[in-house]
C-alpha cells in the first residue's frame, strides 16, 4: 500500500488518539483525522502549527518522515525514526564495512541510471539526448571522468524554454524554487526508505559532507530526480514566467511520491519503487546481490 503524504498549511493543532492523527484547524474549528499507519510523509508549512509530543513519537515509530518548512514555505528540517529495522546493527555494520571498489561500482550504476533517465526526460519533451545516452555507456567505476557533470550541463541548458535563461542554482531564480521543493519531498521519501531498510542515511557512497546528515539519500535519489523535473516542466508550461510557489504548484509536487514509475519491469508508485531501491542497496552492502534496482523513466 502506498503511504499518504499529508500537507498542513494553515494554523492548526495536531495530536493523536486511538492510532489516529487528529487535526483541529484553529481558525475554523474544523476537525480531520487520518490513520497513522497510512501516513508516509507529514509536511508542516505554517508558523502557527502546534504538534503534540505524543503525535511526533507515534509518527516516528511508524517510520513517517516529518518535515517542517521555514517562513518562506521551503522545507528546512526533517525528523526520522532512529530504529527502522529489526536487524539494524547488522545492516549498519555491512554498510560501514563496504569497500571503496564496491562503493565506486554502486556510484557507477547510480550515475548510469540517472543519465538514462535524464535522456528519457529530455526526449519526452522532444529534446535530442543521444549524447546523454552515449555518456551513460561510457560511465566507469566511480564515474572517474565525471560524465554526470557533462550530462548536467547539457540537461539544464535544454530542459526549460529559452525565455527563462535557466541556470540550476539552489538559491537562484524560479523555477529553482520548484525544483528545490520537489527534491526536498523526494529526499524525504528516500531517507525514510533508507531507514526502514536498516541503513544510515548519513554514510554516502559518493556524497561526503560533514554537515550533511543525508549523504546517502542524496546519492540514491539521483536517478529519481527526472521524475520531479517532469512535474516542474509541466508547471512551467502552464504558468510561463509566473513561478512563485502557489498552493496548486505545491499540490502537483506533493503528488511525486504517488507518481507511477517502472522498476524491475513493473509499474509501481515512486514511493514503493524507492523502497525496492533501498532494499536492493542493503543487499549490495551485505554481498547478497551486485546491482541496485533503479526505476526507468517512461
Amino acid at each position: 500500500m502506498i503511504k499518504r503524504t499529508l500537507y498542513f498549511g494553515s494554523p492548526a493543532y495536531l495530536k493523536t488518539e486511538n492510532e489516529q492523527l487528529i487535526l483541529t484547524n484553529t481558525e475554523t474549528g474544523e476537525l480531520k483525522t487520518a490513520p497513522i499507519e497510512d501516513i508516509g510523509i507529514v509536511i508542516l508549512d505554517h508558523q502557527q502549527i502546534t504538534v503534540s509530543q505524543a503525535l511526533i513519537a507515534k509518527l516516528l515509530s511508524n517510520n513517517v518522515a516529518f518535515i517542517t518548512c521555514d517562513n518562506t514555505h521551503h522545507p528546512t528540517g526533517m525528523l526520522l525514526n532512529l530504529d527502522g529495522h529489526t536487524l539494524q546493527s547488522q545492516k549498519f555494520q555491512a554498510q560501514v564495512d563496504a569497500s571503496v571498489p564496491l562503493k565506486k561500482q554502486l556510484w557507477q550504476q547510480t550515475v548510469l541510471s540517472k543519465l538514462i533517465n535524464q535522456a528519457a526526460m529530455l526526449e519526452s519533451i522532444r529534446v535530442p539526448a543521444r549524447n546523454l545516452r552515449n555518456w551513460a555507456d561510457e560511465v566507469k567505476s566511480g564515474d572517474a571522468e565525471n560524465h554526470e557533470a557533462k550530462a548536467a550541463a547539457y540537461y539544464w541548458k535544454h530542459i526549460f524554454p529559452e525565455f527563462l535563461e535557466f541556470r540550476r542554482e539552489r538559491y537562484g531564480p524560479p523555477p529553482n524554487n520548484l525544483l528545490n521543493y520537489g527534491y526536498a519531498i523526494l529526499r524525504a521519501v528516500v531517507a525514510r526508505s533508507l531507514v526502514s531498510s536498516g541503513l544510515l542515511p548519513t554514510l554516502g557512497i559518493f556524497h561526503k559532507n560533514q554537515y550533511n546528515a543525508y549523504c546517502l539519500a542524496d546519492d540514491i535519489m539521483e536517478p529519481y530526480r527526472p521524475f520531479v523535473d517532469k512535474v516542474v516542466v509541466n508547471i512551467v508550461r502552464m504558468n510561463g514566467k509566473f513561478l512563485e510557489l502557489t498552493p496548486s504548484m505545491k499540490k502537483d509536487l506533493l503528488g511525486v511520491p504517488a507518481t507511477d514509475v517502472i522498476i524491475n519491469d513493473e509499474k509501481s508508485p515512486l514511493m514503493v519503487a524507492v523502497q525496492k531501491t533501498t532494499a536492493s542497496l542493503a543487499k549490495c552492502f551485505e554481498g547478497k546481490q551486485r546491482k541496485i534496482l533503479y526505476p526507468t523513466f517512461s
